[in-house]
């Protein structure tokens, strides 16, 4: 079964930050290359959206899984639908608002 793969507001606003903080540092180029990379990540968890560990203790239903040790993607599964909630760099603390709860 294929699922299909949604992005919250806000992951998508982590994205953005992401590409933000990091075009300066490594530049344009690579800042988009690695964002594509973590964002076609996100996008194959279509085809196993198990994976990851669950994270009741912080959202009923929430999934971590990382990516290459730098970022850590937050997701529901619901029926076919995988929904980013939210995409973590580096330390980030994983921490969420009530108002993040689609």
């Amino acid at each position: 079964m294929t699922h299909k793969v949604t992005l919250s507001p806000e992951a998508i606003g982590d994205f953005q930050a992401l590409y933000d903080y990091l075009s300066p540092l490594a530049g344009e180029r690579t800042a988009a290359a690695y964002v594509g990379k973590l964002y076609a990540y996100c996008m194959d968890l279509r085809t196993f959206p198990q994976r990851g560990m669950r994270r009741d203790d912080l959202r009923p239903g929430l999934r971590i899984v990382g990516y290459r040790r730098k970022a850590s993607i937050a997701f529901r599964v619901d029926g076919d639908v995988v929904t980013i909630v939210r995409v973590f760099h580096g330390g980030q603390d994983i921490a969420f608002e009530d108002d993040v709860q689609n």
